[in-house]
């Protein structure tokens, strides 16, 4: 359920911002579906370490609420005992999200990269949105359409601004639509409209009525897209590997560690006072899940700076948490041993 909720919000996010981009003409409608795909797969390990971590927490802290936990320790059995159940359900959780952190993740934002790439190469035409003006590549150019037809090639009530040697022209026509000719170059054939056109600041201007008119239509090759160190797989991220994509990968790796760590945290931050309910422990594990993840930030760009050794990378922050953890765990068990003693010794007076 966690998890769930936690890909509705991303989804919800994802999609609002796509969705603002489309309506500004900055990006295709047709393209919002694929990149919310991409964005959600790029994010989807962290997702899943909240969502675990949240689902362990949230389970032990129902033990404590239903007194399920307090008859478990009034019997003797040990805080400790609960890291077996516990790891069980978290290892392998981890061994998913290693996969995810490894493989899937770096796919996707290597496939969005080249998905985005494929978008920019495209001519101005495909992208131009309904009601809304567009401005070209070259930034020497504004289109506007009142209105596109379900095949997407012809217009209505077209709106062109263009800037050609100091000269302003702008053309109004009442339809148009996209041809390719034999040679393969494309036009967009404005029929019935005029065009006028002169210096800014002056009133030298030439006004042509028209029956059709074209533009050629400037298309831009697709380049060759470099891999960037988030999409590298981890093979190649490992030959000859840089302090970029040294980094890289102690996040990778740091990824599953990471929510064993925080599962190992879960047994002490479950406890709640029954009496004086359980937002207390949820703040608490929301900070250190925070805290945790932006260590591991900060970790990484220390990397690639060069202040941290590649070779440590952030292994002492997961041996830190780890610490923390386990303190925590062994301090919660010691104040049960000696509540349980107090109590013992009250019931034998």
């Amino acid at each position: 359920m966690a998890l769930l909720v936690l890909v509705a919000i991303l989804f919800t996010v994802t999609v609002v911002k796509l969705l603002g981009l489309a309506a500004g003409g900055e990006l295709s409608g047709d393209a919002v579906a694929a990149m919310v795909g991409f964005g959600i797969l790029t994010y989807l390990p962290v997702i899943m370490s909240a969502s675990v971590f949240t689902a362990v927490l949230m389970t032990l802290t129902r033990a404590y609420r239903d007194s399920e936990m307090i008859i478990w320790l009034a019997s003797g059995v040990s805080l400790t005992r609960f890291l077996v159940p516990v790891m069980a359900f978290a290892i392998p959780m981890a061994f998913i999200v290693s996969l995810m952190s490894i493989v899937i993740s770096p796919w996707a934002t290597g496939q969005k990269a080249i998905y985005q790439k494929r978008l920019d190469s495209q001519d101005d035409t495909s992208q131009i949105t309904p009601g809304v003006f567009r401005e070209s590549k070259q930034s020497d150019q504004v289109f506007f359409v009142d209105s596109i037809n379900t095949n997407k090639k012809d217009v209505s009530n077209v709106f062109v601004q263009s800037i050609q040697e100091n000269k302003v022209g702008v053309i109004a026509a009442e339809k148009g639509f996209v041809t390719t000719k034999a040679n393969g170059d494309r036009f967009v054939v404005l029929q019935k409209g005029r065009r006028y056109e002169g210096k800014p600041g002056t009133a030298n201007y030439n006004l042509v009525d028209f029956d059709e008119a074209q533009l050629r239509i400037q298309e831009k090759a697709a380049g060759q897209t470099s891999l960037s160190v988030k999409s590298m797989p981890i093979t190649q991220l490992m030959t000859k590997p840089t302090l970029e994509q040294w980094s890289e990968f102690n996040w990778r790796i740091g990824m599953p560690i990471s929510l064993i760590i925080l599962c190992v945290f879960a047994i002490p931050l479950s406890y709640i006072n029954t009496r004086a309910g359980r937002s207390a422990n949820m703040i608490f594990a929301l900070l250190a899940y925070m805290v945790y993840y932006n260590t591991m930030g900060i970790g990484q760009s220390w990397i690639v700076q060069g202040k941290v050794s590649p070779w440590i990378g952030i292994w002492p922050i997961h041996l830190g948490f780890f610490l923390i953890a386990f303190f925590m765990l062994i301090k919660r068990q010691w104040l049960w041993s000696v509540k349980r003693l107090f109590i013992k010794k009250q019931t034998n007076i």
